[in-house]
């Protein structure tokens, strides 16, 4: 592993955007962090910090990073699909989107497909054995929650042909389009009670802050202050005087989250967020010249998917071996909690690593060589099949684990998924994208930074 980064670091061209990879790697340690401190864990049930204490509910101003990961992959997806075009302009377009579509989800579904064929096999075990009750059902539940962000990013790569060409249109506008569809869908929830209505921003506010990547990517974000200052002062006008609340992130039991549905003053928060981090850009684009920093960021971006998703199977796992050991767990929020959490960190951060170590080879790329010219239909197919793992990883960061022998389901756009029916559409969707994005005669293999 030393050698191959030392020697993906030393053949970093000199065109490369480091700082991208940087924000990349930097948002998803965030989250990882955020979900092991948030976790209030008591022998009765699993509850979050910030409910427990409003008072550090403000930071998630800070701390709701996810913005930034989007943002980061519209830059990222804008530079792969143009690249895609200069290499085979001879190719039909729909060629061209399906190899783009195996290229970027390559590294994304592989990880995620053994992560969810694991823990699918360990909760059936489980449950055939009796198993499923106390903190093992909690996490059978739960394990999947952060597949959500899969899901949404799924999206994102399948809408970016034909979003950038709006973009490449109309520039802000685009933008300013999307950001529109969001203030409308919030209105029709708030002031004229539609319903369900509020389910269309998972699009239209994750969409536009994808846009700003796109932006980025032509240079044509020049006032990231001004950026950060309206996104801020929007974001805090919606939650002092609309119906938002506090929390940039879900809070059990709240009538409005801004996380789930997103919301305009999350779509506000996530110019605060671009702004802000575009600011700090050149400092730290500076710092990433240096050579050790540089390989820091190149092998946490190897590992950093695999790092996430199971991040949270290392969290219970502490948490399950401490309760085995009759290890004292304190109330959250209490003096004695707070001395734990280094402790607990410390504990999950290993148990990650060593995960880690077990599943990464599952996230690098496969390079396949150019082959014939694609076959017809090749793009409604690469799109059908994402679109399948879209609803699959969706419903099963709903649905969760838990009762696979009783059947349980949950609502997926107002149709009842199960888990196994949610793997069977994921697994079928990746195969139908694979063999889409073969023989396009477009090279497939992901530059790693």
């Amino acid at each position: 592993m030393g050698s191959s980064v030392r020697e993906l670091a030393g053949a970093t061209p000199a065109t490369r955007d480091r700082y991208v990879d940087l924000l990349r790697v930097a948002s998803l340690g965030a989250v990882v962090l955020g979900h092991w401190l948030m976790a209030a864990v008591t022998p009765d049930g699993v509850g979050n910090l910030l409910a427990v204490v409003p008072a550090l509910q403000p930071l998630t101003w800070l701390l709701q990073v996810m913005p930034v990961f989007f943002f980061v992959g519209g830059f990222s997806h804008a530079l792969s699909y143009r690249s895609l075009l200069r290499k085979r302009p001879e190719r039909p377009e729909d060629s061209v989107y399906s190899a783009f579509l195996r290229a970027r989800l390559q590294r994304l579904l592989r990880p995620t497909m053994v992560f969810v064929l694991v823990w699918g096999a360990a909760a059936l075990l489980v449950q055939l054995l009796g198993g499923g009750g106390g903190l093992t059902g909690v996490t059978l539940r739960m394990v999947t929650q952060p597949l959500w962000f899969i899901g949404i990013y799924l999206a994102m790569v399948a809408f970016t042909p034909p979003l950038l060409k709006l973009h490449e249109r109309y520039g802000w506008g685009a933008f300013a389009g999307l950001a529109g569809a969001a203030v409308t869908v919030d209105v029709l929830r708030f002031a004229a009670g539609v319903p369900y209505v509020e389910f269309l921003n998972f699009a239209f506010v994750w969409l536009a802050v994808h846009q700003l990547g796109f932006l980025r990517a032509d240079g044509r974000i020049r006032r990231p202050a001004l950026l950060a200052g309206a996104g801020l002062v929007t974001a805090g006008a919606l939650v002092a005087c609309g119906p938002y609340p506090l929390s940039m992130v879900g809070m059990p039991g709240e009538k409005v989250s801004n996380m789930a549905p997103p919301t305009l003053a999350l779509l506000a928060h996530g110019l605060w967020l671009v702004g802000a981090v575009e600011l700090i850009r050149a400092p730290a684009a500076r710092l990433l010249e240096r050579p050790r920093v540089w390989r820091t960021v190149v092998a946490a971006n190897g590992v950093a998917m695999t790092a996430f998703l199971w991040h949270l199977t290392a969290m219970f796992g502490v948490y399950g071996a401490m309760l085995a050991l009759d290890v004292e767990l304190p109330e959250p929020a209490s003096a004695a909690w707070w001395a734990q959490v280094p402790l607990r960190i410390t504990l999950a951060a290993t148990l990650t690593a060593g995960l880690v170590a077990a599943f990464r080879a599952f996230e690098r790329p496969v390079s396949t060589a150019p082959g014939a010219a694609g076959a017809a239909g090749a793009g409604p197919l690469a799109a059908l099949g994402a679109t399948l793992c879209l609803l699959g990883v969706l419903g099963l960061s709903m649905v969760g684990f838990g009762g696979l022998l009783d059947g349980r389901t949950a609502l997926l756009i107002a149709i009842p998924v199960s888990a196994p029916a949610a793997v069977a559409m994921t697994l079928g969707g990746w195969l139908l994208v694979e063999r889409a994005g073969r023989g396009t005669g477009v090279r497939t293999g992901i530059q790693r930074p």
